[in-house]
């Protein structure tokens, strides 16, 4: 399997340092963002990526917000939403998104985005 670009969208520095270090050593290439306004700048330069991002972020929008957005303007685009402070339904999140919890298995969302690639 061709290696998953993954976009992480984190605004706390240090978790994504973290998570990007672990998403590159299962296999993952790493772009970064540290609000939705960067998100959106990388992904109209480079759509074939998937979507890892925190909910509570500081800017125009939220990762619910940024999920709608990616969803409306790059629909194959698969996204997985993260949140410590928040519990968030399916219905919240766009067809086909994926929702964890802080703090979350690396492991489990490493295989979570290598199925979201198959479907």
């Amino acid at each position: 399997m061709d290696c998953i670009t993954v976009l992480l969208v984190e605004d706390e520095i240090l978790i994504r340092m973290d998570v990007a270090g672990k998403l590159r050593n299962e296999g993952f290439e790493v772009l970064e963002a540290g609000n939705a306004n960067e998100a959106i700048r990388i992904l109209e330069h480079d759509d074939a990526v998937r979507v890892l991002s925190d909910i509570d972020m500081p800017g125009s929008m939220d990762g619910l917000k940024l999920s709608a957005a990616i969803r409306d303007r790059w629909p194959p685009i698969k996204i997985v939403v993260t949140s410590g402070h928040r519990m968030v339904e399916i219905t919240d999140l766009p067809d086909g998104s994926v929702f964890f919890p802080k703090p979350y298995s690396h492991t489990r969302v490493a295989t979570t985005m290598r199925e979201l690639l198959c479907n």
